[in-house]
């Protein structure tokens, strides 16, 4: 089983990449718990991956650090490319975002297209699922919004009618099963594991 996991929250600043934001003290806590909870289970963990961006990269170490395991990094785990716009504040940001879902074959401010990201998130979890052979779990940590885009491919619906992580903050999960990627049930938060 794959758990893809978007990471929770960070430290937004404007004069940094978006790509180089750290997660936050409350981000980094709800990590911590989620990977207490999975050396607690009754599943073990055999693998952590994550993006290259640094806030899905401080959640895989914090999980791959707790289980004594190494993250390992898929560069095309990463968030959709907004390097057209930098930074962009709310609400704009959110209105460029709806644009983006409500637009999946166009690029919204030069922003990748919802597209093309969708393909390659897809591609990307089936790498990670080929590479990991033995049983357990596989922990992913990735982002909302190319999470979003899995949610939709695995459901088998147009982009912007896939179900939704509910925790604004991110550090929600999914259950994709690694033989066939087939998502088991709904976006659980991160501190709904294991109950």
């Amino acid at each position: 089983m794959i758990l893809f996991v978007t990471h929770p929250e960070v430290v937004i600043d404007p004069a940094v990449p978006v790509p180089d934001w750290p997660l936050s003290e409350v981000g980094r806590a709800r990590m911590e718990a989620f990977a207490a909870s999975l050396a607690g289970g009754p599943t073990p963990v055999v693998g952590v991956w994550s993006s290259g961006e640094r806030k899905a990269r401080d959640g895989a170490e914090i999980v791959a650090g707790r289980l004594g395991l190494t993250a390992r990094v898929e560069p095309d785990l990463h968030e959709n490319d907004r390097s057209a716009t930098g930074y962009v504040a709310p609400p704009e940001f959110w209105e460029i975002v709806e644009q983006f879902f409500a637009r999946p074959y166009e690029s919204v401010r030069g922003w990748e297209t919802a597209a093309h990201a969708q393909a390659r998130i897809v591609a990307a979890v089936g790498r990670v699922a080929a590479a990991e052979t033995g049983p357990g779990l596989v922990v992913v940590v990735s982002h909302g919004g190319v999470g979003a885009l899995l949610m939709a491919h695995l459901q088998d619906v147009a982009i912007g009618q896939e179900d939704r992580p509910a925790h604004s903050g991110g550090g929600c999960w999914i259950a994709i099963r690694r033989e066939d990627l087939k998502v088991q049930g709904g976006w659980r938060n991160v501190e709904d594991y294991g109950r």
